[in-house]
């Protein structure tokens, strides 16, 4: 297929290179005129053949939304957008509703694999009208692991974002998870303990054991006391929105909603409630504190 890529970041590069290697041709745009191949988006439109397939991976929000907006001016019936970025499942519902009346189909594809995508092949979850994922399909078979495995069909419209929103507030989680579990390891220290070699060991056989894992033995092969970092954590969003719709459907999610907060506090120098508990403690018992 030929088609056009919004967006040449790391994992929009990765996008196109992958897509290239497999035999599609790939025609992309970026603010940054040193990388982009066209001038612009109408003009990376009137690249294409019809039915014209743009895929867009811009940063969620208002830079997403204004970039639908302006490729579907130029487009026209039968066309379709395919957001990959992560956006708010919600905006991808409305962006979907509004690109209806046009014609123009848009294709919401949760795609998780990060810098590792190009190498590795991408998790793709997909959402909206069947006829336009099965238009697409060529597309993802090429960026996932495999030509079967790895990409599908969520449901419509938004239950592509859906899906990968609720995988990242379970990687949240997975990687809370991680992180408090080493952080014991590390503290017992008449043991000494070795954290890349558990590492290791954990990686065969364990029931602990995942691409994360892997990842972890990397890092602490890299560093091993990790003393190159901050304990500075941030949150995309979608870990956010993974709590928020755990509260509007009343199901509960501690792990998530722990691990969200945990980065929160990562961010945090000298908080204010912890210095609260601090003097609260002097006030009622006495206890002495640390004054700065």
């Amino acid at each position: 297929m030929k088609i056009g890529l919004v967006g040449l970041g790391r994992m929009g590069a990765g996008i196109a290179e992958r897509l290239r290697r497999d035999g599609h041709e790939v025609v992309g745009y970026d603010q940054n005129p040193a990388i982009s191949q066209v001038k612009s988006l109408e003009e990376l439109v009137r690249a294409l053949p019809a039915p014209h397939v743009v895929w867009v991976m811009v940063p969620a929000g208002g830079a997403t939304h204004a970039t639908v907006e302006e490729l579907a001016s130029a487009m026209t019936v039968g066309d379709v957008i395919i957001d990959g970025g992560n956006s708010y499942y919600k905006d991808s519902m409305r962006l979907a509703a509004q690109l209806k009346p046009k014609g123009i189909n848009f294709v919401d594809v949760g795609t998780s694999g990060g810098i590792w995508g190009l190498a590795e092949g991408f998790s793709l979850m997909a959402g909206g009208e069947r006829a336009a994922y099965q238009l697409i399909e060529p597309l993802l078979k090429s960026l996932a692991p495999s030509p079967d495995a790895g990409y599908g069909y969520m449901g419509p419209s938004g239950a592509g974002h859906f899906v990968k929103m609720v995988h990242n507030g379970i990687e949240y989680g997975l990687m809370q998870a991680y992180a408090e579990g080493f952080e014991l390891l590390q503290a017992k220290k008449e043991f000494d303990i070795d954290l890349h070699q558990v590492s290791e060991v954990w990686r065969s056989g364990s029931v602990v054991r995942s691409w994360l894992l892997d990842l972890a033995a990397r890092a602490l092969q890299e560093d091993p006391k990790l003393e190159k970092l901050q304990s500075y954590v941030d949150d995309s969003g979608e870990g956010r929105w993974t709590v928020q719709e755990s509260i509007e459907l009343a199901v509960p999610a501690p792990v998530i909603s722990s691990a969200l907060q945990a980065r929160f506090r990562s961010r945090q120098d000298q908080p204010f409630g912890g210095r609260l508990l601090a003097a609260l403690r002097n006030q009622f018992g006495g206890h002495a504190v640390k004054e700065r």
